[in-house]
């Protein structure tokens, strides 16, 4: 019995290449996934961003992401600055800076440059469909 459509069977195996096209990069560039992810997510908010934030869009375990942050941490790569009663900053090093811009920056420019080669409607349309796929799904969640 075949419970996946043909068009899920191919998003499905999309996604695992897309995600497959990532983790390569990350050994290419001699990093972990956990902490490219990290480095990546300060990056797209400046120098710093909150740890909540980090844990939230990666969709990795917190205890992961800590251990990875500990590990950054030992490095010289972060350091954990407090906002607030309970949450925590994750901020760059002038070493973690140096490092992102050899690694994730690397990783954004390249992104960066595939939409800037699409015309401006396929973008939108690509964004406009992932976001769709993602409100439904995200209600379709609800009812399981």
């Amino acid at each position: 019995m075949r419970y996946s459509s043909k068009e899920m069977k191919r998003y499905n195996y999309l996604s695992t290449e897309i995600d497959a096209a990532y983790h390569e990069m990350s050994v290419k560039l001699g990093m972990s996934d956990s902490a490219m992810i990290i480095l990546y997510t300060i990056c797209d908010h400046g120098d710093s961003c909150p740890l909540q934030t980090v844990c939230r869009q990666s969709g990795i375990r917190k205890q992961t992401i800590n251990s990875a942050v500990r590990k950054l941490e030992s490095e010289g790569i972060v350091y954990l600055e407090a906002a607030g009663a309970k949450n925590k900053n994750l901020c760059l090093t002038e070493e973690g800076k140096r490092l992102a811009e050899r690694t994730a920056i690397r990783i954004m420019k390249a992104e960066n440059e595939i939409f800037a080669s699409w015309e401006q409607e396929e973008v939108e349309q690509y964004l406009a469909l992932t976001e769709r796929f993602l409100k439904e799904i995200k209600e379709k969640s609800k009812e399981i």
